[in-house]
């Protein structure tokens, strides 16, 4: 069983920048994908970034994509989001997700461990 555990969320105007971070427990972290997604209210949870089992690969939603870095540090069971020029439209709740296929994915059903969520607003 894993656990993931996000922070580093909160409130931040338009153009700056958070780094989220997301905690694992358990051994086979370094096994996993990770991913993050995000959902604002009234809308659909969406796909954010993810990224592969040893950081080889990574993916960026074309929202996001030159903004925002996904990364990883399997020696610390960490996963990191770095949001940089945050807009009014990245405000949601971001939720980091782990998966057992360990390459990538931006399919939410792919993955088997979600955290709990972290809240970013971003104020214009």
């Amino acid at each position: 069983q894993v656990q993931l555990v996000e922070s580093g969320g909160g409130l931040v105007q338009a153009g700056g920048s958070l780094r989220l971070s997301c905690a694992a427990s358990g051994r086979a972290f370094s096994n996993y994908a990770m991913g993050w997604f995000r959902q604002a209210p009234g809308k659909e949870r969406e796909f954010v970034a993810a990224i592969a089992w040893n950081g080889g690969r990574t993916y960026h939603a074309d929202s996001v994509k030159g903004r925002f870095t996904i990364s990883r540090d399997n020696g610390k069971n960490t996963v990191y989001l770095q949001m940089n020029s945050l807009k009014p439209d990245d405000t949601a709740v971001y939720y980091c997700a782990g998966g057992r296929f360990g390459s990538i994915s931006d399919n939410s059903a792919m993955y088997d461990y979600w955290g709990q969520g972290t809240q970013v607003t971003v104020s214009s």
